[in-house]
């Protein structure tokens, strides 16, 4: 009843909402336990099922507990059938099963799992963890001035008390957008150039302190100068590669359509609109880009900035203006761009009134 498309499906988000008086929808929450961590949806079933295979673990639940602003954290609970095993050992053990992603950053064992009067396990009854259960290790201090400043910088991006010189940055909660804020700062305060794998191939305290003492320190970092092109076209990044391959498996898709629409009230300069948008897209290449191919292989078309001509329609004297300015946002918004010939930026302006307009822009994804 949804589509007109014959056969179309309907994708069960697993997302719990209800409707209010006024139509608006609004989110409650899940009704299964999957969760979105560091930009991976995990269900956290999986990670359960995985810890129940250890032979010391009798029951498991795995939670994502945000107990900080904006740090979200997978902690596993359990019950075992002797000794709990120690963390790193369990870390170890899923890491054979579960990629990185879904292992948890802390690992808490429990007599008993808290009960609603149900009989169910009361998930908001179970203990934040304790910092110290971040750590695979005994804490040791750090013991070189390097280590020092290093631990200094990890304990303030990791938002931890304290960091020994046998922790990890995973284990303690890192991820890769974090690895990047690290990598920045190493070069901030060390005055080297570390590339990000540094830190995975180098995670523990110890490990990455020799690695920047390696690299050496005091030497000054090279300009940044714009690339060459005299070797012709610049290849795609890594991000431009999956567009642009997805593009070849379904062309003329608005999948990866991004629409605004903007409505604008007062008088408006649109000649000065339009230099605003000239002066856009000569300062950003990115917006000038399209994608061809030579010899087999993508690369990017960057075209010469020129004067940029804002479309405009008079819509003052429809029937309906609202109704038609909607109509056409939502027809600009579902309208494919085409990677091979471009623009895939797209700017309209409707005129309701005299001092009202609607600004419409749309821009394929692959050059956000």
């Amino acid at each position: 009843p949804f589509s007109t498309t014959p056969g179309a499906r309907m994708y069960r988000t697993g997302d719990l909402v209800r409707r209010k008086a006024d139509s608006q929808l609004e989110y409650l929450g899940r009704t299964d336990f999957q969760v979105k961590v560091r930009g991976f949806r995990i269900e956290l079933g999986e990670i359960e099922t995985a810890l129940r295979l250890h032979p010391a673990v009798q029951q498991a639940l795995v939670m994502a507990r945000q107990d900080s602003p904006g740090d979200k954290r997978l902690v596993a609970y359990f019950t075992t059938h002797g000794q709990a095993p120690d963390a790193a050992s369990l870390r170890s053990f899923l890491k054979e099963k579960l990629p990185d992603y879904m292992v948890p950053s802390a690992f808490m064992p429990l007599d008993a799992f808290p009960l609603t009067p149900n009989g169910k396990m009361d998930r908001k009854a179970l203990p934040a963890p304790d910092a110290s259960l971040l750590s695979a290790s005994v804490y040791v201090a750090p013991r070189t001035p390097t280590e020092e400043r290093l631990a200094s910088l990890w304990a303030e991006v990791l938002r931890v008390e304290r960091v020994g010189r046998s922790d990890d940055f995973f284990a303690l909660g890192g991820h890769s957008l974090l690895a990047t804020q690290v990598v920045a700062r190493i070069r901030s305060a060390f005055d080297v150039e570390l590339p990000l794998r540094a830190l995975f191939e180098a995670s523990t305290l110890e490990q990455l302190s020799l690695r920047v003492e390696q690299t050496g320190s005091g030497a000054a970092l090279p300009p940044l100068r714009p690339a060459s092109r005299d070797n012709g076209p610049p290849p795609l990044s890594f991000a431009q590669q999956r567009l642009w391959f997805l593009d070849q498996l379904q062309p003329g898709s608005p999948t990866y359509n991004m629409p605004t629409a903007l409505r604008l009230d007062g008088m408006l300069d649109v000649s000065a609109l339009e230099r605003a948008f000239s002066e856009l897209l000569r300062r950003h290449e990115a917006l000038r880009t399209t994608f061809g191919s030579e010899a087999g292989t993508p690369v990017q078309l960057i075209s010469p900035p020129a004067p940029f001509l804002l479309p405009l329609v008079d819509l003052s004297s429809h029937e309906d203006r609202q109704a038609e300015a909607r109509r056409m946002a939502q027809a600009d918004a579902l309208h494919p761009f085409s990677l091979s010939t471009g623009p895939l930026l797209r700017v309209s302006l409707l005129r309701l009134a005299e001092q009202q307009h609607v600004l419409l822009l749309n821009m394929h994804h692959v050059v956000s």
